[in-house]
C-alpha cells in the first residue's frame, strides 16, 4: 500500500511477508495445538519494506488465490471427512444457514463442533483448516489466546456455566467445499471469531475478523509479561503521542473510552459516527505509524486475503483514513482507539478488568462475509 508522499519515494510498511500454509504452517498448526501452551513473551519482530522488494522476495504462485482456495478445500474435506456422521451432522452446514452469520466472541452456546469433542486427528485436522486462513502472526496470536483460557480457569475457579477450557472453540463448516464453488468455514470461541467466504471459487473475505484477551497483560505467574495483543496497542499509542497540541485535539474524541467496541457483533458493521484526525492532517512518520496499525489487523490473514484487503483500502483513498483515540493515554489507562476508512474499520479497546482486557476487531463495511460479492453474483445470475 503506498503512501506517496515524499517526492521519487514510497515507503509502505509491509507486515510479515509470509508463506500462506505449506509445511511451516501446517508443523506450526500440529506442534503448538499438541503442546497446548505456547512461549510468547515477546512479540515477533516484525520490518518495513517496499513493494518492489516484496515482489522479489514472495513467490508468485505463493500468492495466487486459487492457492489459497484449494489449500482451504483440502484441508475442510481432510476435516470433515474425519467426522462419523454424527459429528459431522454438528460441523456442516447449508451455505444460506443463518448461522454463517450468527458469529460472536464472548462465552455463549454455540453451533459448530468443538475441539474437545473432537479425536485426537480430527482436531489436529481443524487446526490445519485454521491455518489455511492465517499468516504465521496470525496464527501465533490465535492459539496463544486460546491457552489463556487455562490462566483465567486458575485465576476465576470452577463452576462457571461456560467452562474456561482453551478446546472450546467450534469449527463450522457452511456448504460444500471446492475450487470453484460458494462456501465458507468459521473457527470460533471466547475471544476468537475467524470467518472465511469463498464466492465461485474466489477467496472473497477474511471478516469480520475478532481477536481478544483476557488478561490483556499476564502479570503474574510462569507467563508473566504475556501481551499477546500488545504490539497494536503500543503502535497506537505511540501515534497518539507523538501528536501535536492540534493534532491531539481532533484525535482526541474522548476523555472517557466507551464501555466496548461499537461494531460489537453487529452482522453488518456501521461507520462510526466519530472520526477523529484526517491522515492528511499527520507529518510522514506520523502516516507510517498509522499504516503500521492497518498492517498489524489486515497481516493476521494470509497474505493473499491482508493484500486484497489493503488493495481495496488504497483504492478509497489513504487520504480518507481518520484516526481517533478515547480514554487515557498512558500504559494502563482504559482506552480506545479505531482507524476508519471508506470500505472498513478497525476497533481496539482496553477497557475491562481495571484495563487489562482487550478486544479488537477487523471490519469491512460491505464485504463482511462476502456479502458485496455475492450480491453482484446474485445480481449477475438473475440476468442471465
Amino acid at each position: 500500500m503506498p503512501i506517496q508522499q515524499r517526492p521519487g519515494t514510497w515507503f509502505p510498511p509491509v507486515r510479515g511477508i509470509d508463506a500462506p500454509l505449506g509445511e511451516t504452517n501446517l508443523g506450526i498448526a500440529f506442534s503448538f495445538w499438541i503442546a497446548n501452551r505456547l512461549p510468547m513473551n515477546t512479540v515477533r519482530s516484525t520490518f518495513q519494506i517496499t513493494m518492489l522488494l516484496a515482489a522479489l522476495l514472495v513467490l508468485p504462485n505463493q500468492l495466487t488465490a486459487d492457492t489459497a482456495v484449494k489449500e482451504m478445500k483440502d484441508a475442510a474435506v481432510n476435516f470433515l471427512d474425519s467426522l462419523d456422521t454424527d459429528r459431522r451432522t454438528i460441523a456442516a452446514f447449508d451455505f444460506g444457514n443463518d448461522e454463517r452469520l450468527n458469529w460472536h466472541f464472548i462465552p455463549k452456546d454455540r453451533q459448530g463442533l468443538p475441539l474437545n469433542k473432537m479425536e485426537a486427528e480430527q482436531s489436529t485436522l481443524a487446526m490445519a483448516l485454521l491455518a489455511t486462513g492465517m499468516s504465521r502472526d496470525g496464527q501465533v496470536k490465535a492459539m496463544t489466546i486460546m491457552t489463556l483460557e487455562k490462566i483465567l480457569q486458575v485465576m476465576e475457579g470452577p463452576g462457571r456455566r461456560f467452562p474456561r477450557d482453551p478446546a472450546l472453540y467450534h469449527v463450522s463448516i457452511f456448504g460444500t467445499p471446492s475450487t470453484d464453488g460458494t462456501w465458507g468455514w468459521r473457527f470460533e470461541g471466547h475471544h476468537l471469531s475467524l470467518n472465511y467466504t469463498i464466492v465461485n471459487g474466489h477467496l472473497s473475505s477474511g471478516t469480520p475478523s475478532f481477536y481478544g484477551t483476557n488478561p490483556a497483560h499476564v502479570k503474574s505467574g510462569p507467563r508473566k509479561g504475556l501481551r499477546v495483543l500488545g504490539l497494536e496497542e503500543d503502535t497506537a499509542r505511540a501515534l497518539v503521542k507523538s501528536l501535536r497540541k492540534n493534532q491531539l485535539k481532533a484525535a482526541h474524541v474522548g476523555k472517557e473510552a466507551p464501555k466496548d467496541i461499537f461494531t460489537a457483533a453487529d452482522r453488518k458493521a456501521g461507520r462510526l459516527s466519530h472520526k477523529g484526525i484526517r491522515s492528511t492532517a499527520l507529518n510522514w512518520h506520523q502516516k507510517e505509524q498509522l499504516m503500521e496499525i492497518i498492517e498489524q489487523f489486515a497481516h493476521r490473514n494470509r497474505a493473499e486475503l491482508a493484500e486484497q484487503d489493503l488493495e481495496k483500502i488504497e483504492r478509497a483513498g489513504i487520504e480518507n483514513i481518520y484516526f481517533a483515540w478515547m480514554g487515557g493515554l498512558e500504559l494502563g489507562d482504559a482506552h480506545y482507539f479505531s482507524v476508519q476508512g471508506p470500505s472498513f474499520v478497525l476497533e481496539y479497546d482496553n477497557i475491562q478488568n481495571d484495563a487489562n482486557h482487550v478486544h479488537a476487531t477487523w471490519r469491512d463495511f460491505d464485504g463482511d462475509f462476502g456479502i458485496d460479492l455475492l450480491k453482484r453474483h446474485y445480481e449477475s445470475n438473475s440476468h442471465n
